[in-house]
């Protein structure tokens, strides 16, 4: 596999400096990359619209007066986009702009000069997430073994005796089984919040998340937090968070 980042910054010399920085590291733990360098907000977006992949992307918030900044970057990639599992990690000189950049989901929000430690940190974190991303959800139907991408799963929905895999792509799969097992021998490791009897949600699209409810990044969808979870819930969410850099 090849981890595919880019770099978006107006300042020519922060994007060459970390090219270089990010290329030294991925070198060092010996991980395939591709890096694509662009120097405005616009640009990023227009290969984006083409179908562009990328893992990771170094995103900066102040470009140019009349060019887009980061933020609307950030929220075209998820809304318009919706490529709702790319690492973004902003990039500023400024601090003031941490807490606009909730809605976007950041993988985390870097200080200019950047330190090599820190770079190091995120690459690290994104290319695990990208690893945990290819990896198969795995149930049965009948006789037969079926699988999906973790990744493509926004969340399932336990009714009856059946469990509902509710996918990216807007299809549905079910499969009889029981949530309870379900998160503990697979869902856990992956990253999804247990908020309900009836719910296990993927925190890749987890847009708000609130003491009695959940939102989706995907069509919106609200989804109950039970009273009993509520502090499990919130433990377990500000782990994701710490794990991945962002708390």
């Amino acid at each position: 596999m090849t981890f595919q980042i880019a770099i978006c910054d107006d300042e020519k010399q922060i994007c060459s400096e970390l090219e270089t920085t990010i290329k030294k590291i991925l070198t060092s733990l010996k991980i395939k990359h591709e890096i694509d360098v662009y120097f405005s907000g616009e640009r990023l977006c227009n290969k984006l619209e083409s179908a562009a992949h990328y893992d990771l992307i170094f995103l900066d918030i102040e470009f140019a007066k009349n060019e887009i900044n980061g933020i609307e970057v950030g929220t075209r990639i998820r809304e318009v986009y919706e490529r709702h599992m790319i690492s973004i990690v902003y990039i500023s000189w400024e601090m003031k702009y941490s807490m606009q950049l909730f809605d976007v989901r950041p993988l985390n929000f870097l200080i200019k000069p950047l330190k090599y430690g820190k770079i190091e940190q995120v690459i690290k974190t994104a290319v695990k997430l990208s690893k945990l991303c290819v990896d198969d959800f795995v149930y049965k139907v009948r006789h037969g073994d079926f699988r999906v991408k973790v990744k493509d799963i926004v969340y399932l929905e336990s009714v009856n005796r059946k469990l509902i895999l509710h996918l990216v792509d807007g299809r549905k799969e079910a499969f009889y089984g029981t949530l309870r097992e379900v998160y503990q021998e697979q869902l856990h490791k992956f990253d999804f919040l247990h908020i309900h009897a009836s719910y296990a949600v993927n925190y890749n699209y987890v847009s708000v998340l609130s003491r009695n409810k959940l939102v989706l990044a995907y069509n919106d969808i609200t989804l109950p937090i039970s009273r009993q979870r509520k502090e499990e819930i919130s433990e377990t969410y500000f782990t994701i968070l710490e794990r991945r850099g962002l708390a």
